[in-house]
């Protein structure tokens, strides 16, 4: 910690390092298909003993009914009938286990390049990717359109379980290869780190317990890994951002005149005594008092959940982004973002869409899709007009009022929003504003007047 920080910094980055041991990591999984993704992740629940013993049994069960002697441990994760028919996952797996060091989070995503959304959705919010290679097949378009994808949502760690080593005599070489190609591609996208490791889900090496078949790699299990790679980050390097979601007046005899504006701080650290803007209007003001759990603190931090109050009685509503005065982001009304259409719809040039980020939701014009990306060699189709279920893409927006937004590489936070349809309230799209791997997008013009859509 250096000498330079302010009292309530310190105090933020203790509270981040004191809950290291009893940390949460939010990882997701993916690859190929027939990879063996679910039964790492099987495996891994079974080896950490985070199955119960009826689930168990009706692992066993299934498996003895397909004629399987020994229990299939991807029979775990793949709950949809669907899924156990057709040996694939289709869906997203929430699975939550803890061991003494650590509590996890688990995404286990789908393979397929249709289901590119759902890996999209399960990794969005992942501090860690593990991307599985087949040890016979190596790095195949596959992987590599998963290491854009998490290259395009700013995963922070990236893992390469080289599985089925098994299937290949545990040959290191074999391994070495394809870590060396892996690396240096997601090297080239911007993955931040990355870390290889040979593993044999089936027979579980290197899954929780280390392999007695690979005595020439020194480095961690996965586990081992997944308990011991930083999470979260020191608050205090992070600009603050406050979405207000609810504003508290309630004119009782006791609290005639008070009025909280209550949330969750999205990044960054509050202090009493702060002086604040609030977007998008703009007008100042200073924070008198933070109430968390009902406790008045003088200091608060990302990700908690506040009421807090400002020296001055301002116009402020739900949506409204409290910030601090001198680290205050741009607002336009021209946005300009990679997206991954997720609705089975198409998202068209001219949609009139409603834009959801953090707790504000404003009207908005698609005035173009200037290219959809190709992930498997990250070439860029322009012109598209409209963008498919699954297909990632540039759109340039009109809002119909001024956003506050980061851009995604800033913060995943506040740099990322959701597109939803006007009619139904259905979503449509998942956005990250800002720069990505397609070219940059050409400006839009004003939006026509139509039907109320006038920007």
């Amino acid at each position: 910690m250096t000498s330079n920080l302010t009292s309530g910094e310190q105090a933020a980055a203790a509270a981040v390092e004191r809950s290291a041991a009893t940390s949460q990591l939010r990882f997701a999984t993916a690859g190929s298909v027939d990879d063996g993704k679910s039964t790492l992740v099987g495996r891994l629940l079974h080896d950490s003993k985070s199955v119960l013993a009826d689930q168990l049994e009706a692992v066993e069960h299934a498996s003895r009914s397909r004629g399987q002697e020994a229990p299939d441990l991807a029979l775990l994760t793949d709950g949809l009938r669907a899924e156990r028919e057709q040996g694939i996952t289709i869906d997203v797996a929430y699975r939550y286990f803890a061991t003494p060091k650590r509590r996890f989070i688990l995404a286990d995503t789908p393979g397929h390049v249709q289901y590119t959304r759902n890996m999209v959705t399960g990794a969005s919010t992942a501090e860690l990717a593990v991307v599985l290679v087949d040890a016979r097949n190596g790095v195949v378009e596959q992987t590599r359109r998963h290491a854009a994808v998490a290259a395009l949502l700013r995963v922070p760690h990236v893992v390469l379980a080289v599985n089925k080593m098994d299937l290949v005599d545990y040959a290191e070489p074999v391994f070495a290869a394809i870590a060396e190609e892996f690396t240096a591609y997601a090297a080239s996208l911007g993955v931040p780190e990355i870390v290889a490791i040979p593993i044999s889900a089936l027979a579980g090496d290197n899954v929780v317990t280390p392999s007695a078949n690979m005595d020439w790699y020194g480095g961690p299990t996965v586990l081992e890994h997944l308990e011991s790679v930083p999470v979260g980050t020191d608050p205090s390097q992070d600009p603050a951002r406050f979405p207000v979601q609810y504003v508290i007046r309630p004119q009782t005899a006791e609290h005639p005149d008070f009025r909280g504006y209550a949330g969750q701080i999205a990044s960054g650290v509050l202090r009493v005594g702060d002086a604040v803007s609030v977007l998008p209007s703009g007008r100042t003001s200073s924070i008198t008092g933070i109430d968390a759990l009902g406790a008045l603190v003088d200091v608060a931090w990302a990700p908690q959940s506040v009421t807090v109050t400002l020296a001055d009685d301002l116009d402020i509503s739900r949506g409204d982004l409290i910030v601090p005065s001198d680290h205050a982001p741009r607002t336009t009304q021209d946005v300009e973002a990679t997206v991954c259409h997720l609705h089975d719809r198409p998202l068209r040039e001219g949609d009139r869409v409603l834009l959801k980020h953090t707790t504000r939701t404003v009207k908005a014009i698609v005035k173009d899709i200037p290219s959809r990306l190709t992930l498997a060699d990250l070439s860029h189709h322009p012109a598209p007009g409209e963008l498919a279920a699954n297909d990632i893409g540039r759109v340039v927006l009109r809002t119909s009022e001024p956003l506050a937004l980061d851009t995604y590489d800033d913060s995943r936070r506040t740099g990322s929003f959701l597109l939803i349809d006007p009619a139904d309230g259905t979503t449509l799209t998942a956005g990250m504003a800002g720069d990505s791997f397609a070219a940059p997008a050409k400006g839009g013009e004003t939006a026509e007047d139509d039907e109320g859509w006038d920007f």
